[in-house]
């Protein structure tokens, strides 16, 4: 019988690049090829703690991110990515970076495992209207609620796939990634540091005007060593005079379950401040089974100290409302969230999230977090910090 996981997307790319690249007919403008690629650097230091209740020591992280990329020039339509990353810490080591390769267990979770990965390492190639990309690459969709990078955590998560994109029009394009593996968080060596199935990707973009889109997805999500999650969905967005507003909805199925989930959110401008009221409803079938959102990038939503990125059985709503500003090009924002659960009356606790980040110069931004969970009816109480300096050039 043969392994349906013999031709793998990343051997996909291999053999696009050799018959497309390197055909005769081709090989004559390889020129362009090296003279028009771009090689890029990027250097990411980050000092993290975290105290959690019922942890008796916590966690101090000091790590720095090291990223090489490397796009050629087109040729024929054909571009090549490559991009490598190293992890490595420096200084303070005493945390949990939850790869399962040798787990601090004392400490609290910084997911940030040290080691040097192939983050991407695909062809794509372009003729008008359409585009094809072969092999590991980075797939982000809209506000990275379903889909996304999680590029928040030193080790991104990166797809083995194919993926097709088609501008049908200027006001429809059509997506579909087919990913056969995920690069997760807690690779390169982790015993997590991978997840295989099918996946199917699907969504289409519509845009009305310049002020109002949609989109419209459908992800199968087949996995190796659980099972299938299904969802569909759509998402709007819309801007009108003074205030923008964003609305989403899904159901998903999980074998016997079924469960939807909704959210709504609106920003107005008071002088140079924005305000945004929002919530979202992730919710619950007979409180055995939470909706989920297993590759998105979830340390964007419902709290930055990260205590609901699996959805509790009896679901979760978070209403929460956002401040944000600008000081003589400091930009800083504070968000409050208040979590409960879907199914039956508990208060899973409260959370305060700020945030200031300073763009020193072109190449180089500082940035300061911090988050504070107060838990009632779910988790214990934790609190984060982050400092940041990312620079590229």
């Amino acid at each position: 019988m043969t392994d349906k996981k013999l031709f793998k997307p990343t051997s996909i790319a291999v053999v696009l690049l050799s018959a497309g690249l390197f055909s005769p007919t081709l090989l004559a403008e390889t020129g362009s090829f090296i003279k028009d690629s771009k090689t890029n650097f990027n250097l990411r230091y980050r000092f993290e703690t975290v105290d959690q209740d019922g942890i008796d020591e916590s966690a101090t992280a000091s790590t720095l991110k090291a990223r090489i990329t490397w796009t050629s020039g087109v040729v024929n339509g054909f571009k090549v990515n490559a991009e490598l990353d190293h992890v490595a810490t420096i200084g303070a080591d005493d945390y949990n970076d939850a790869s399962g390769v040798n787990p601090k267990t004392e400490y609290p979770v910084v997911a940030d495992p040290t080691g040097t990965d192939l983050n991407q390492l695909n062809v794509s190639y372009n003729t008008g209207n359409f585009t094809v990309t072969a092999g590991r690459q980075r797939i982000v969709v809209g506000d990275q609620r379903f889909v996304g990078g999680v590029a928040w955590r030193q080790n991104e998560q990166t797809y083995d796939g194919v993926r097709l994109n088609y501008k049908a029009s200027d006001k429809f394009t059509f997506d579909y990634a087919y990913v056969s593996k995920v690069n997760t968080i807690f690779g390169p060596d982790g015993a997590k540091d991978e997840v295989d199935g099918d996946f199917h990707l699907a969504h289409g973009f519509y845009h009305f005007n310049d002020k109002h889109s949609m989109t419209a997805f459908v992800h199968l999500l087949d996995f190796d060593t659980s099972e299938a999650i299904d969802t569909i969905g759509v998402d709007y967005n819309g801007n009108f005079d003074g205030f923008s507003i964003h609305s989403a909805f899904a159901t998903q199925s999980k074998g016997d379950y079924d469960v939807n989930f909704l959210a709504l959110d609106a920003t107005k401008a008071f002088g140079k401040v924005k305000a945004t009221l929002g919530m979202e409803h992730l919710g619950s079938d007979d409180g055995a089974y939470g909706f989920q959102t297993p590759l998105a990038t979830k340390h964007k939503f419902q709290g930055f100290a990260d205590k609901f990125l699996g959805t509790p059985g009896n679901g979760v709503r978070d209403y929460y409302g956002k401040l944000a500003t600008a000081i003589n090009g400091v930009k800083l924002a504070a968000v409050y969230h208040i979590f409960s659960a879907v199914e039956g009356d508990a208060d899973y606790g409260n959370e305060l999230d700020l945030v200031v980040s300073y763009k020193v110069h072109k190449t180089t931004t500082l940035l300061a977090k911090y988050a504070k969970y107060d838990a009632d009816d779910y988790a214990t109480d934790t609190s984060k910090f982050w400092f940041m300096v990312n620079t590229k050039f």
